[in-house]
């Protein structure tokens, strides 16, 4: 993988990790639950797991809705 979609990954990734954090303030343990389930943890860690709510149009604001509509489902238990 070049240095460059490593980048993006992490970028993408993170973007979306402080979405949650910001926008849901109040769960703070749900959202790392949900941070966790998506990417892993440990040796199974793995931040292009993010890129699943990502298009081709890399619209961050697209993105973040579908971040927001996949939590929601996953918080009703529809996950």
């Amino acid at each position: 993988m070049a240095l460059g979609t490593k980048n993006r990954h992490k970028q993408t990734a993170d973007l979306c990790k402080e979405h949650l954090r910001t926008a849901y303030p109040t769960q703070r343990v749900l959202v790392a639950d949900f941070i966790a389930e998506i990417e892993k943890t440990g040796k199974a860690q793995d931040i292009t797991e993010w890129a699943q709510f990502t298009d081709l149009s890399r619209n961050t604001a697209d993105m973040l809705k579908r971040v927001d509509e996949r939590f929601q489902r996953w918080l009703k238990g529809e996950e």
